[in-house]
């Protein structure tokens, strides 16, 4: 692939963007090998979770300018399924079946700022910037941005971040939780890929299934009904074989 990169590390894939000349932005390509991808990870029974990050210095600068730009006239139906392809990158990991880490190593702009959202876990490098910036080049933001930006900091924070510009660096991004930690640019890879050797460890069907109870929680209707739900589940794995009293 000319723009994902695909390292083994035993049961945990590294998944880098490559493309330095747009500092790793989403191309109609680069989206097509992000989703590939993650269909041929989630069909390997050797692969049990996955870490996300771009070739140095960026993380993911966000949609390509140029296919934004191209859109910015349309209006239709049509049009505004264009608009969403090009989140495609990023939704097709926020389906994943397979835990996701994101290890955010430079900036993470726009669409790549949903990039690392759309992972369950997020660790940064010091160089980490998290930039909205929606608001800044004249458009509403996109793809799912303010729900889960809201869900990762809270309403006041995000309000900060969407609406009044602010960026948050690494260190920032742990403080406000953002970020699950912020480490030493030299020791993110290696942090982030420990960290998803623990998820890949778990038998991979248990880790999806939990994954999937944890992304229903915000729409049960009441306490009794998240119950339920664990408790079907929770039947279903005593019933695997892999429960060890």
């Amino acid at each position: 692939m000319d723009h994902v990169r695909v390292e083994r590390h035993d049961r945990v894939a590294v998944i880098t963007l490559v493309d330095r000349e747009r500092r790793n932005a989403m191309t109609a390509a680069m989206v097509q090998e992000i989703v590939e991808s993650f269909d041929a990870l989630e069909a390997d029974p050797d692969v049990g979770a996955v870490v996300v990050t771009g070739e140095p210095p960026a993380f993911c600068s966000g949609a390509d300018v140029a296919a934004l730009g191209s859109l910015s006239a349309q209006r239709d139906d049509h049009d505004r399924r264009q608009v969403g392809s090009i989140y495609e990158g990023f939704l097709r990991v926020l389906r994943s079946t397979l835990p996701t880490v994101a290890a955010v190593n430079g900036p993470a702009v726009g669409a790549g700022f949903n990039l690392a959202l759309a992972c369950d876990v997020r660790l940064a490098g010091v160089s980490a910037r998290f930039d909205t910036r929606f608001l800044r080049i004249g458009i509403h933001p996109g793809g799912g941005h303010t729900w889960m930006l809201e869900r990762a900091v809270g309403p006041q924070a995000a309000a900060a971040m969407v609406v009044f510009g602010e960026r948050v660096d690494g260190l920032r991004a742990a403080e406000i939780g953002l970020v699950w930690a912020c480490h030493p640019d030299d020791e993110l890879i290696e942090r982030a890929v420990a960290l998803a050797a623990r998820a890949a460890a778990v038998p991979k069907e248990l880790a999806a299934a939990t994954l999937a109870t944890l992304r229903e929680a915000p729409w049960q209707p009441d306490f009794d009904a998240a119950i339920t739900a664990e408790i079907g589940r929770q039947t279903w794995s005593m019933g695997m074989g892999w429960f060890r009293p």
